[in-house]
């Protein structure tokens, strides 16, 4: 274990200083720029922490992804899902919570830090109301920190420039099927996901 860092100091000292760019970029609220950013978006990755440890889990939508309430407030809906229920147990008992912003095409990302509660008020809930369906909950976050993040990962990994490489990896049903092996794993794919198009919310 003599090569595993367990001090701040030792770590520092291998790294340069952050550009006073990379510092100065951190705002406490969302101003119209990061507004027009984040309304462009239909996908984050949310990422809470609870007891058991911490959970990323995938958002989108078919429009922008979250509506901005406030220079610092975020609603985001939570539409249906496979009720895990992971983030939303993390936020009721651990309200931090991270969102990481993507656009197709665009190899910067925004980040927001902050904290998050579960509104159920019937007026929130339906005012992201979509062929008659609402969500269940809707999650509202206080900005504590919004910033871009640097191109650098998105562009090494040619996230938007590759090709297709889905066949390289297993299908959902494969992954099940090596779990369980009374599931009929073509079955499973032909019809996943599991919810026809009018109840993705």
């Amino acid at each position: 274990m003599t090569h595993i860092l367990t001090d701040i100091a030792a770590l520092e000292t291998l790294y340069d200083q952050p550009a006073a760019n990379a510092l100065k970029k951190v705002l406490s609220e969302i101003t119209p720029l990061y507004q027009q950013w984040i309304e462009a978006s239909r996908f984050l990755v949310l990422a809470t922490v609870g007891p058991e440890g911490v959970d990323a889990s995938p958002r989108g939508d078919d429009g922008a992804v979250v509506v901005i309430g406030d220079s610092k407030t975020i609603l985001l809906p939570d539409w249906c899902g496979n009720n895990r229920l992971d983030s939303l147990r993390n936020i009721v008992r651990d309200g931090r919570i991270s969102l990481m912003f993507m656009v197709p095409g665009c190899n910067n990302v925004v980040r927001v830090n902050g904290t998050a509660v579960l509104s159920v008020d019937p007026t929130l809930c339906e005012r992201f109301d979509k062929a008659g369906k609402g969500p269940t909950c809707v999650i509202q976050i206080s900005v504590k920190e919004i910033y871009f993040q640097c191109a650098k990962a998105l562009m090494r990994s040619n996230l938007w420039t590759s090709e297709d490489e889905s066949a390289k990896v297993p299908t959902a049903g494969q992954f099940l099927g090596e779990l369980d092996q009374q599931i009929n794993v073509k079955s499973y794919d032909e019809n996943y996901p599991d919810y026809a198009k009018d109840k993705m919310w």
